[in-house]
């Protein structure tokens, strides 16, 4: 497994990228309210990052129509928007990657819909706790497989389970790289590749209720658990600096 080692240079162009990341994700946030079509906020995404300076990356990515990800409730990841227009107690994961001189930037979140039910509050707080005491985890000389082992432990003392078969990922000149990071241990821990300074990937904890299996839907993208039940979803891209992560993907 070659896992590229980046300069900084190309670690403040991605910082970049990130940051209209996260610059995008605030701002939809900030304005997605009840009555809006998942087809409106993926304008507006899309909007935002042009306007920025960047490229919507998800665009025609691997095929897929639309700039923003948008998945309610059941999907967990990569729902296409459409016309349905979101409501009160519905859970809205937002999915999104720029382009910019060369390199990709890549984020997450799930944010309520007006008032919700409190086992999704809980899901959403799993993914999003997750998410950032994995990245506290972080240190050089650590194996990417004890970094999913942290991310399995998480979830599953929260009371859930992490969704199998898609994972965080590297990234950089490409919008998907080497490694390859689960949010579950597959083998032994104090196997694989370590972590070094000038790595960079994504870490997405995707959160399911009861079962880990995934359904693909009809529509050939939408990711549901097989217990079909709400779920969560966070990312947030990190590089590795003075044998910490830093967050690329802040506003």
């Amino acid at each position: 497994m070659a896992i590229t080692l980046r300069k900084k240079s190309e670690i403040d162009t991605m910082r970049r990228a990130g940051a209209i990341v996260g610059e995008t994700l605030e701002y939809l946030r900030s304005i997605v309210k009840e009555g809006m079509t998942l087809k409106e906020i993926d304008s507006l995404g899309e909007e935002f990052i042009l306007k920025a300076g960047a490229k919507p990356s998800f665009k025609g990515l691997y095929g897929f129509p639309a700039s923003v990800c948008t998945s309610v409730n059941e999907v967990i990841i990569h729902g296409i928007p459409t016309d349905y227009k979101v409501k009160s107690g519905d859970i809205l994961g937002l999915d999104i990657g720029t382009y910019l001189d060369g390199y990709y930037g890549d984020a997450a979140i799930t944010m309520p819909i007006g008032d919700i039910a409190q086992e999704d509050e809980k899901l959403i707080a799993c993914s999003k706790d997750t998410l950032y005491s994995a990245i506290e985890s972080i240190k050089t000389g650590m194996r990417f497989k004890e970094l999913s082992s942290i991310l399995e432990n998480s979830i599953r003392d929260a009371g859930f389970v992490p969704l199998r078969d898609f994972c965080g990922h590297g990234i950089g000149k490409k919008p998907h790289d080497e490694p390859n990071i689960p949010n579950y241990l597959e083998g032994k821990a104090n196997q694989g590749p370590k972590i070094k300074n000038g790595m960079v990937f994504c870490l997405e904890p995707m959160v399911c209720q009861k079962e880990e299996n995934p359904l693909i839907l009809d529509d050939k993208w939408s990711v549901i658990s097989s217990d079909r039940l709400n779920g969560s979803h966070y990312e947030h891209q990190v590089a590795i600096v003075d044998n910490r992560a830093i967050i690329l993907t802040n506003p």
